[in-house]
């Protein structure tokens, strides 16, 4: 009998592809240097991150596909109803990228209100920066407002907690919250409307996936419920903020600043942002969120291991259809 097939769409951390080239009882097929025709023809289990897209004519081109491994939590790149109409399952990873998204979330928040980024440009295109007129803000108990806390909102919320020694207003109709005074105390509070939130946090970090519920989530009506010269995070999904929206907010000096880790369009460009680029309170990063050594390692192998397991029936992982 012929080995089952584990195709691997996107580009994957070494460790995880010796993983899978590692083991005997599967056979690997590794884009690009396997032909897409074989990878529909023979593959069992396919491995992508956010790069490939898997549609209603990818998963009528798979002749032989059972399963789907998403590495991380997000799956809007998966048309999940033409999974199902197809017979596949789909996996994901959560919890894995955790801390390296919540790192970069932290990241972004200081370097916005310190004003990092603008005053290295200044330096570096030989223009004199004064300190008198470069002041950034303090974030030191400053007041975070998290929108979804699951495994990486709750991952930022301990480290602004421990850091900034901060308050954490937290929106997720999705969670009660009921562990999280254990954690927090008095220093944490759950509301129910995002509207509450959004007046009184100085620091806005949207950590949601991309659903019909959450698109546009932030948008004029939002912005104007904002403090004046709060901060945005978006380190989820592009399409969760409208950007025309955010565009007007920057222009009108409502936000302190902006940072931005998803976009409706990725990687962003110049050509399609300039626009955003043209306010020094904007900083843009390609999706970069989970990528660290450390992160891609250890989720690339989890993804190795579950299609491994998957193709050989021994089951397990998280499935989301």
């Amino acid at each position: 009998m012929s080995k089952p097939t584990i195709a691997v769409l996107d580009p994957y951390h070494p460790e995880a592809l010796a993983k899978l080239k590692n083991n005997d009882e599967v056979e690997v097929l590794v884009r690009p240097d396997s032909s897409q025709e074989m990878i529909y023809e023979r593959a069992n289990a396919v491995m992508l991150r956010s790069d490939s897209r898997l549609t209603t004519s990818e998963f009528e081109k798979y002749s032989q596909l059972k399963y789907v491994v998403k590495q991380g939590v997000g799956v809007d790149n998966i048309d999940l109803d033409a999974a199902v109409k197809a017979g596949v399952e789909v996996y994901n990873t959560p919890g894995l990228n955790s801390e390296a998204v919540a790192e970069l979330a932290l990241s972004l928040a200081l370097c916005l209100a310190r004003r990092v980024c603008e005053v290295d440009r200044a330096i570096r295109d030989g223009r004199t920066v004064i300190r008198s007129q470069t002041l950034g803000r303090s974030l030191s108990r400053k007041v975070l407002g998290i929108v979804g806390m699951g495994n990486i909102g709750l991952a930022f919320a301990k480290k602004w907690f421990a850091a900034m020694e901060g308050t954490i207003i937290a929106y997720d109709p999705n969670h009660k919250g009921s562990s999280w005074s254990d954690i927090f105390g008095s220093r944490m509070r759950q509301v129910h409307d995002l509207g509450d939130l959004l007046k009184e946090a100085d620091v806005v970090s949207l950590h949601v996936p991309l659903t019909k519920a959450t698109t546009a989530l932030i948008s004029r009506r939002e912005f104007a419920q904002m403090k004046q010269d709060a901060i945005l995070l978006n380190c989820a999904r592009g399409g969760v903020v409208d950007e025309a929206a955010l565009l007007e907010a920057l222009d009108s000096g409502k936000l302190l600043g902006a940072g931005l880790d998803a976009m409706e369009v990725e990687p962003p460009t110049q050509e399609v942002y300039g626009s955003l680029l043209s306010h020094e309170n904007v900083i843009l990063t390609p999706h970069i969120g989970a990528s660290t050594v450390e992160t891609q390692a250890r989720s690339g192998v989890a993804v190795a291991e579950l299609a491994v397991n998957l193709v050989l029936r021994n089951g397990g992982g998280n499935r989301v259809v």
